[in-house]
């Protein structure tokens, strides 16, 4: 049998706080972090947008799917953080700093939020607090995002975080629900040398 540490691999990330929030590692062996998972992937508005190339459908799937992130940060090849408020530990949503490339000091972003903590900037925020990490304590040059054409909401938050539109990707990211099909994106990115928007009124300030 499996020792718990085998099963449940230790986060490998720190907790940063900023903007009104804090990401922190999820953690797989816990059923409220393995149940938002679930949540947020199988939410209808996550699945009009993206398409995994491993969906998350029960609880299982959503601790095999934190326990491969997690292994992933401990090898140093991307970031998975659970977003919530400053001073509590409700979980908000998920942001990520994935395919950490060492070489070329480039990573690509993505997030979600969950229904009940929309209309809040919650994406906005994090996106700026996870930008400074990655810039400030991996040394990253580069950071890109991407999002379905017809993802305005993504497109605004891109912009307001300081991610410049550059292109149209075109077919680089599954139509919905499907793996035959695919759809155009756009292409946001942000360098290092760029200047770090501050938050808007009414999203939220430092703690």
């Amino acid at each position: 049998m499996a020792r718990a540490h085998e099963r449940y691999p230790t986060p490998a990330l720190p907790e940063v706080s900023g903007h009104g929030l804090r990401l922190r590692p999820w953690d797989a062996a816990s059923d409220a972090h393995a149940e938002a998972w679930l949540r947020g992937n199988r939410d209808p508005e996550f699945r009009r947008w993206n398409t995994p190339v491993r969906p998350v459908t029960d609880l299982r799937g959503a601790r095999e799917s934190l326990r491969a992130r997690i292994r992933v940060a401990a090898e140093g090849r991307g970031a998975s953080f659970r977003i919530t408020d400053a001073h509590g530990d409700t979980t908000l949503g998920h942001i990520g700093v994935n395919e950490i490339n060492r070489a070329l000091r480039l990573a690509r972003v993505g997030y979600w939020v969950l229904p009940e903590a929309r209309g809040r900037h919650v994406a906005t925020r994090a996106l700026l607090l996870a930008a400074r990490w990655a810039f400030a304590e991996l040394g990253l040059h580069r950071l890109e995002l991407d999002h379905a054409v017809g993802h305005e909401a993504s497109c605004r938050i891109a912009e307001r975080c300081g991610f410049r539109y550059e292109g149209t990707l075109r077919g680089a990211v599954f139509a919905p629900e499907r793996h035959d099909a695919f759809r155009d994106a756009h292409l946001h990115a942000r360098l290092a040398t760029d200047p770090e928007p501050e938050p808007s009124p009414g999203e939220g300030g430092a703690p």
